[in-house]
């Protein structure tokens, strides 16, 4: 049994050390909640074989260009855009937050299953994330449109606590630990 070569799932940047796309892919990284930027140029060079795709083919002629840009199309409206009549000209417009959008982290936190995207991240490393009764443990999980209803918890829900209610159990169990603090503060 012959094994499958392995390769890399992203292009690395032409110039790694850029200032400004260092810090636009920190934005990213930050407000998505990804672990490295290598999670966004993956997410890059899935939209990069999306565009140039799309450029392909407007620029060719031929008998099986009305196929491919359909099943381009049709692949596009699966995971990316959710819109009807959909044209190469709207696959070239696409950003690389459309894409980040579909990833399962963010589509968790979207529904409000988790508090924050770092959340939903742990949620679903851990195996408390299903999508379409499967459990999905993988952050970076395209999730398809059709599948964007399904997404549940894997076995039973998680029952999270309000930041005031854990302070206040915080203060229940030990009464003494906030005027501790202001002796402290007045005798410095």
């Amino acid at each position: 049994m012959a094994l499958k070569k392995l390769r890399k799932s992203y292009e690395k940047p032409k110039k790694l050390w850029e200032k400004s796309r260092i810090e636009g892919e920190r934005k990213l990284k930050d407000e998505y909640g990804l672990k490295n930027a290598r999670e966004v140029w993956k997410m890059q060079t899935i939209l990069r074989k999306i565009r140039r795709e799309a450029r392909r083919l407007l620029s060719t002629k031929g008998s099986d260009v009305e196929e491919r840009t359909l099943k381009l199309i049709k692949r596009v409206n699966r995971f990316l855009v959710k819109k009807e009549n959909l044209t190469l000209d709207d696959l070239l417009s696409l950003s690389i937050r459309d894409v980040l959008d579909r990833r399962l982290q963010t589509v968790v936190y979207k529904k409000h299953l988790a508090k924050s995207v770092r959340q939903a991240r742990q949620f679903i490393a851990h195996g408390h994330i299903a999508v379409d009764g499967i459990k999905i443990s993988s952050p970076s999980y395209l999730v398809k449109f059709e599948q964007e209803n399904k997404v549940e918890w894997y076995g039973h829900a998680i029952q999270m606590d309000a930041p005031t209610e854990i302070k206040k159990a915080e203060e229940a169990l030990e009464p003494g630990i906030s005027d501790a603090k202001e002796i402290k503060e007045e005798k410095a």
